[in-house]
Parts: structure tokens; C-alpha cells; sequence
């Protein structure tokens, strides 16, 4: 459909999970991508099947100085950024009692710091490209209570709390910041939580009982909403949560 022809795109953790899906269909719609991610070489894989839609580059979402590198490697394969997808996350089990301090820094340095620096350096060049869009992912555990995420849970609401805040800051710069609020979606992590289990398998399907529509919701489904996003489709949503979660937050 070449929605997004002629735009040039970087989406953090893009080699696998949502990140993976996101930059797939991107290209698929035109757009040049810069795969940024800490695995590089499943980004490079990534990107070699994409041949010249996408280009790998090696990135640690809790460094200035990788983003501000990372910047300067778009300006000058591309000449501009148009899209910048926040995607990067990790996340781990527990209670606030439970949880070690040490894990609380890492979730929070990678999910909440890595979209801080991402909008801080990604703004700067899309200043200079005349303007763009910044997509946040967060999470539904951003707006409801779930069992055993809270410091997960927190560095999500801060996601969504910081993209409207900065979505107000940058409107006149013609910079849309928007964040997608997915549900339980099928991608690796859900095995890395369910690990951290005594049954495994249980958990796992608790996680898709507790979906309203009875299944995971895929990872396809949230690249569609960022297409949307990252597309002039969406000219007037600004500091928009868009929810893709197959009824969860609705009950």
C-alpha cells in the first residue's frame, strides 16, 4: 500500500517481538528502517532479509551516547528521521516486597530511561527534518492493576504519562508523540516471564484465559496501530494511548 513511502523510520528492539513485527510491515509500506537493537546480529539477520529497506545497528537504550550515535548514523544514511518507534523493554515478575532493587533499576533504566533518551535525541534530528512522528509503546499494565508487574507496571505509566506531557511540549514542532497500550501480545517475552514460574505452562495459560476475546494478541496487530501512527493517516492524533489489548482494559 506504500503507506509510508518516502519516510524513514528507527524502531529500538527491533529484532525481535513487536519491534520485529513493526519493522517487517514498515518496510512492507515503503519505509527506509534503521533496525536498532542490543542483539546485533539478529538485527543484521533482520535486516539482510529486508535487503536495502533496512540497515542494523547496534544499540543500548540506556546510553546518551549510543542514541546520540545512533542519530548521526540516520542524518547520514538518510538525511532526516520522519518516525521514531520507543520499543526497546524488558520486564520481569514480582511484587513490590519482592522485587530486588537492583531489577527495579535495570526495568526502569531500559523501559523508562531508553524512551526518555529516544525522544531527547530523536526529537533533535526530527527538528531538522521538518517535523515527524514518535511512537511509544506501552502497556495496558499502564492503566490497570495486574498481578506480580509492578515495577513493570511503573515504568509503563511513566511511558504514557512522559508521551503526553512531551506530546503538548513538541506540537508546534510539528512532531506527533503517541503511545500504543498493547495487551498480552505472543512474543518471546511471555515465555522469559512464564519461565520465572514453578509451572510454566500455567502460567502461560492464565495469561491468554484472562484475554476477553480468548487469545493473545499478536504481534502484527500492534505494527498495524503504529503503521496508522507513522503514517499522515493520523495528522490530528497527538498524546493519543492506543489501546490494542482484545478487551482487557475494558472490563
Amino acid at each position: 500500500m506504500n503507506r509510508l513511502e518516502g519516510k524513514t523510520a528507527i524502531i529500538t528492539g527491533g529484532a525481535s517481538g513487536i519491534g520485529r513485527a513493526i519493522v517487517q510491515m514498515f518496510a512492507a509500506e515503503g519505509a527506509k528502517v534503521i533496525i536498532a537493537d542490543i542483539d546485533l546480529k539478529a538485527a543484521e539477520t533482520l535486516g539482510g532479509e529486508l535487503q536495502n529497506q533496512a540497515k542494523a545497528y547496534k544499540l543500548d537504550v540506556t546510553s546518551s551516547d549510543n542514541f546520540n550515535s545512533l542519530m548521526n548514523f540516520c542524518e547520514q544514511e538518510f538525511g532526516k528521521l520522519d518516525v521514531l518507534v520507543n520499543n526497546a523493554g524488558i520486564g520481569i515478575a514480582g511484587k513490590v516486597e519482592n522485587t530486588d532493587e537492583s531489577d527495579w533499576q535495570r526495568v526502569i533504566d531500559v523501559n523508562l530511561k531508553g524512551t526518555f533518551l529516544g525522544m531527547k535525541f530523536g526529537i533533535r534530528l526530527m527538528k531538522k527534518s521538518g517535523g515527524g512522528s514518535i511512537i511509544n509503546i506501552s502497556s495496558i499494565a499502564a492503566m490497570v492493576g495486574l498481578v506480580d508487574r509492578a515495577v513493570y507496571s511503573a515504568s509503563k505509566g511513566g511511558i504514557l504519562a512522559m508521551t503526553r506531557a512531551a506530546a503538548i511540549d513538541h506540537i508546534n514542532d510539528n512532531i506527533r508523540i503517541n503511545c500504543i497500550a498493547p495487551g498480552t501480545t505472543d512474543t518471546p517475552w511471555i515465555d522469559r516471564i512464564t519461565k520465572t514460574y514453578e509451572d510454566p505452562a500455567t502460567a502461560k495459560k492464565l495469561m491468554v484465559e484472562r484475554q476477553p476475546h480468548g487469545r493473545l494478541v499478536t504481534p502484527e496487530e500492534i505494527a498495524s496501530m503504529a503503521v496508522y501512527l507513522a503514517s499522515d493517516e493520523s495528522r490530528s492524533t497527538i498524546g493519543a494511548v492506543m489501546v490494542v489489548d482484545g478487551g482487557m482494559t475494558a472490563k
